[in-house]
């Protein structure tokens, strides 16, 4: 599945696989204890599969339950790739120069490279804004 599926979709090798192993989008969706309906949304790229999809789906048509699930939610391979450097972001980059916020705040560096993290999700405004998403992360650890 590895370099073909990174060209096409969830669905279509959902939709290939099915067909490859001669299945109905009935018999997946037995299988898999879904409907009908829901097989013929995920591989239309209509629904996105939960967690427990995926996991039965891989299963069920033999395919690498890691590599779905990237496929079925491609900003998590962010959340868990290497950092890339420099973040194209300056409010990130702001934010990480400036010394005075992490010692105002007490930001150790497991936080940085959580905030780091966040910052390759996609654009955060301000400075303030990762205070705020620290401030959020550490009030959901009980900290």
């Amino acid at each position: 599945m590895a370099k073909a599926a990174k060209d096409r979709s969830f669905g279509q090798v959902i939709r290939d696989r099915r067909r490859q192993l001669d299945l109905t989008q009935e018999e997946v969706a037995r299988r898999i204890k879904t409907s009908t309906p829901y097989v013929g949304h995920l591989e239309s790229g209509k629904r996105h599969p939960s967690d427990k999809i995926v996991t039965r789906l891989a299963e069920v048509l033999g395919l690498d339950r890691r590599e779905l699930f990237f496929l079925a939610n491609p900003r998590a391979q962010a959340l868990l790739a290497p950092r890339e450097e420099p973040v194209d972001n300056s409010a990130w980059e702001d934010f990480r120069k400036n010394e005075q916020i992490r010692r105002l705040h007490n930001i150790n560096n497991e936080e940085m490279e959580a905030l780091s993290r966040v910052a390759l999700l996609g654009e955060v405004r301000s400075q303030r804004d990762f205070v705020y998403i620290l401030t959020t992360i550490r009030q959901a650890l009980g900290r």
